[in-house]
């Protein structure tokens, strides 16, 4: 039973608040880090109607946006808009949920409830997010804990709230699929979420004669049964329970080189489809050390190593859209040859072999020792881009020059030792790094048999825009709205 808070606490920005909030901010931080990478986060808060504003941003994450959140908070004549709040006196778990910011590169939720007015979580929107939902439900948990904590005050205050935050990724993939039910008025029986994705985990984790497991795993209603084009149905005595990993992965040899796909039911398989699925369902992708959770066909999240994430699993190579930008290339140009990279790079992923990839911007090309090709491949052909994937599985490197013509394959790449080489890194991150110190207009792209992606340029690893975020919570330090956005305080007068 849920009682009505007590204000037990004087309500203004006691310490007890900042705790809450760096708590609450460090264990989103840490989570998200893991979920989506490193991740910046922030909060807005007002704790009663009449209280004032207070922001904790404690990587600025929010700097260049201040004139969309001044005018989101403050009128023209810098006093703050102020709105009522008809939760006073309910419990902290009745949450109403408020107008999100809309800032480019943030994914925002915003919350009222009886123990504090307002509050909106924001935290970085990664280009290479599957979706964005898994993180929406994340902060709207940071909702939930930050006015429970705040209901109880701080005599019963545990600190736990952080810590949950930090493991929250099955809770925010589980919170994610409840939340589409509601949204898509599914009435019908539900699936029971967490032994499926408990089951996904597993059956990726089992390996079947030292291979990861390949194939479709589709998860159903029993009212979506008469729909399926079953091409073999199992014996109800003798359906595999999914928390069998083991007979589950062997099972999965059956559909992993065929456009079919195991069918179940939340508890059991049910036998082999063909075809496409109606209505709301479930399907795990397996591709072998890393999978997708799809949802209506739509990618929710990605899974491997045991945890579920928000990673496409794809290097997006935001490093040679910048390096390339520095180069006078007409837009198409640049976009072609990005696009005639990324493919290379993606097709080397997908089919996990190593190989590198030489972008050489010189003119004339660089000379390097190869095999020739009498006529140079056209790479905006299909045909032609095809085999150039190809030949990036023989040993060497692909010479390619901006006129997105592959010149050279099975490329050796020399140099003299350089300062900064990364032993631990192989042959082929280190030739590049001593290839491009010496070369300065060759962008190398470096693949590796177990999937890390490198851009090397100019003798050394181009990180792009990336940041890293500490791990000092003791940094986060709260502050009034008004004094981060700048703005000059308004008399009563006014």
């Amino acid at each position: 039973m849920m009682f009505p808070y007590k204000r037990n606490m004087t309500r203004n920005n006691t310490d007890f608040i900042k705790k809450i909030v760096t708590d609450i901010l460090s264990g989103v931080r840490d989570g998200l880090g893991t979920f989506s990478g490193s991740s910046k986060v922030a909060v807005i808060y007002q704790l009663d109607v009449d209280s004032e504003l207070y922001i904790c941003d404690p990587h600025n994450l929010l700097r260049g946006h201040e004139s969309k959140i001044q005018s989101t908070y403050f009128d023209n004549r810098r006093k703050p808009l102020s709105t009522g709040n008809n939760l006073l006196g309910k419990p902290y778990s009745h949450i109403e949920t408020g107008e999100n910011l809309t800032l480019d590169g943030v994914i925002s939720f915003a919350a009222q409830s009886g123990p504090v007015h307002h509050q909106m979580w924001l935290t970085e929107h990664h280009p290479e997010m599957l979706s964005t939902g898994p993180t929406e439900r994340w902060l709207e948990h940071a909702v939930l804990r930050f006015s429970h904590d705040t209901a109880n005050g701080p005599e019963l205050y545990t600190g736990i709230s952080g810590m949950f935050l930090r493991e929250y990724a099955t809770h925010a993939v589980h919170g994610q699929i409840i939340h589409e039910y509601a949204r898509l008025g599914v009435h019908q029986k539900r699936l029971d979420i967490y032994p499926i994705l408990r089951a996904i985990i597993g059956i990726s984790k089992t390996k079947e004669e030292q291979q990861s497991p390949y194939g479709e795993l589709v998860f159903i209603t029993p009212s979506q049964l008469e729909s399926i084009d079953f091409l073999a149905r199992f014996h109800n005595s003798e359906q595999p329970l999914i928390d069998n990993y083991k007979h589950v992965r062997k099972l999965l040899l059956a559909v992993q080189n065929f456009n079919y796909k195991l069918i179940s039911d939340g508890q059991g398989v049910l036998g082999v489809a063909r075809g496409t699925i109606d209505g709301f369902h479930l399907a795990a992708d397996f591709r072998g050390f890393f999978g997708f959770l799809k949802m209506n066909n739509q990618p929710l999240c990605s899974f491997a190593d045991g945890t579920y994430s928000s990673s496409s699993h794809q290097a997006k190579l935001f490093e040679i859209e910048e390096i390339l930008l520095d180069y006078k290339l007409d837009s198409t140009i640049r976009s072609r040859l990005f696009h005639i990279v990324s493919s290379l790079v993606h097709y080397a992923e997908t089919c996990y072999f190593g190989c590198t990839i030489v972008v050489d911007m010189n003119e004339p090309l660089t000379t390097i020792s190869g095999q020739n090709l009498a006529q140079p491949l056209d790479l905006e052909r299909s045909n032609l881009l095809d085999l150039a994937c190809d030949l990036a599985r023989v040993d060497g490197a692909l010479q390619i020059g901006k006129d997105r013509r592959l010149h050279r394959f099975a490329c050796l790449l020399d140099g003299a030792g350089i300062k900064g080489e990364d032993r631990s890194r192989g042959a082929r991150y280190n030739s590049a790094l001593r290839f491009t110190a010496q070369h300065h207009d060759t962008i190398i792209v470096v693949v590796s048999a177990d999937r890390p992606v490198s851009v090397i340029y100019h003798g050394l690893e181009h990180r792009g825009a990336c940041h890293s975020i500490t791990g000092n919570k003791y940094m986060m330090e709260s502050q009034l709205l008004t004094d981060w956005l700048g703005m000059s305080r308004v008399s009563e007068s006014e």
